[in-house]
This record gives C-alpha cells, sequence and structure tokens, in this order.
C-alpha cells in the first residue's frame, strides 16, 4: 500500500531518529527507501538498519531531480517522502491509510531550536506542550499521494520561484488532473527546524 522514501542531505546525525519512527509504527510501510543525496553522512546506517532500502548517491542531484528519481522508483499504491531530519506519530501511518483519497495531508508539529521563527509566515499555530501546532490544511512535503498520479504530474521547479517548491508544484499538478484530497485534522509528523535547516538551504 504504501513506501515512504526518507529523504537526506547533511541529515546523517539525525537519520536514526526518523527511521526508528518509521519502524515504530503501529502500521508499518510496505517499503522504506532511504536516499543520501551525494553527502556521504549516511554510510552507517545500512549497518544498523539492514531492512531498509537504501540508494546512497555520490554526486548531489538537488532536490528536484532527486525526488522525481526516487518517486519513479516506487511500485506501491501510495508514496510519501519525509526528510530525515523529521519523524512520525506512532500511529500516523495507520491514521494515513484509512483515508480514502488521492492526496491525504495532516496536521503538525514543529519544534527544534528555532520552532518559534515559524510563526514568522503568518500561519495558523498555537502552541501544544513547548511545541508549535501547525494547522495546515494545504499542501506539505510530507503529505501522502497516490504513487500513479503522482508520477504522471511529476517533481518540478516552481518557474519564478525563490526556492525550487516542488511540493507545491506538484500538489497543484494533481488537483489539476482531479486529484480527490482528504485532510487528518490531527497533528501526525513532527517537523524539526534547527540550524542546517538555515545553514544548509539551497
Amino acid at each position: 500500500m504504501l513506501t515512504v522514501i526518507i529523504a537526506s542531505y547533511q541529515y546523517g546525525h539525525l537519520a536514526a531518529h526518523c527511521i526508528e519512527s518509521l519502524l515504530s509504527q503501529t502500521k508499518q510501510p510496505d517499503r522504506i527507501l532511504f536516499v543520501d543525496d551525494g553527502v556521504g553522512d549516511c554510510t552507517h546506517l545500512p549497518d544498523i538498519y539492514p531492512e531498509i532500502e537504501y540508494v546512497l548517491r555520490e554526486e548531489n542531484l538537488g532536490t528536484v531531480d532527486n525526488f522525481q528519481d526516487m518517486l519513479m522508483r516506487v511500485e506501491t499504491k501510495y508514496t510519501m517522502f519525509i526528510g530525515a531530519d523529521n519523524w512520525l506519530r506512532s500511529d500516523a501511518i495507520e491514521k494515513l491509510l484509512k483515508q480514502d483519497a488521492d492526496i491525504v495531508t495532516y496536521e503538525i508539529m514543529v519544534t527544534g531550536e528555532f520552532k518559534m521563527n515559524h510563526r514568522d509566515a503568518g500561519l495558523p499555530d498555537v502552541m501544544r506542550s513547548g511545541d508549535v501546532y501547525w494547522r495546515w490544511n494545504g499542501h506539505h512535503g510530507s503529505m501522502m499521494y497516490r504513487t500513479s498520479l503522482g508520477q504522471a504530474a511529476g517533481y518540478a521547479r516552481r518557474e519564478g520561484g525563490v526556492n525550487t517548491e516542488e511540493d507545491q508544484v506538484l500538489w497543484n499538478r494533481m488537483l489539476k488532473m482531479g486529484a480527490r484530497r482528504v485532510h487528518v485534522t490531527e497533528p501526525l509528523l513532527y517537523y524539526r527546524r534547527h540550524r542546517e535547516n538555515f545553514i544548509n538551504c539551497r
């Protein structure tokens, strides 16, 4: 039913936390793919987690080409990307797979050293247990989507944008293709805002 792709760029020191959150799910994904986009700081992981499939690139492809390449490797009904610096709530996959839609979004807990800066975007949020609860009913990079539709739409760089915004492009294309979407009003992902988010932006 579901392939989860863990994407890492200089997050080798954080990736184990993300992997553990997937392995401890109440419903396991059918396949976990891990991709290091040409940094080389994740070579220790296959020895620790041999049950995961790895793509350890020798050269950096960049976000868009990396994501597109990984998406085209998926054969399950659904696909979901997650940054190696983030992690899922333990029942996230179970709740997502109960939904009948082409795109499933959900809400997010923002944590980490720079969690408060998230408010600069003017998004509706509240504090919960010391973290920022992001009540967001739109696209985000870790939405779950129907693989066949995503592959037909494809990841691409947003023309004229400052950042690649590849998930926004995918979202827009799928909606234009008639995708049905559902939103789960629970925070299922912990999004870690830490100093590498800012130092390594490209």
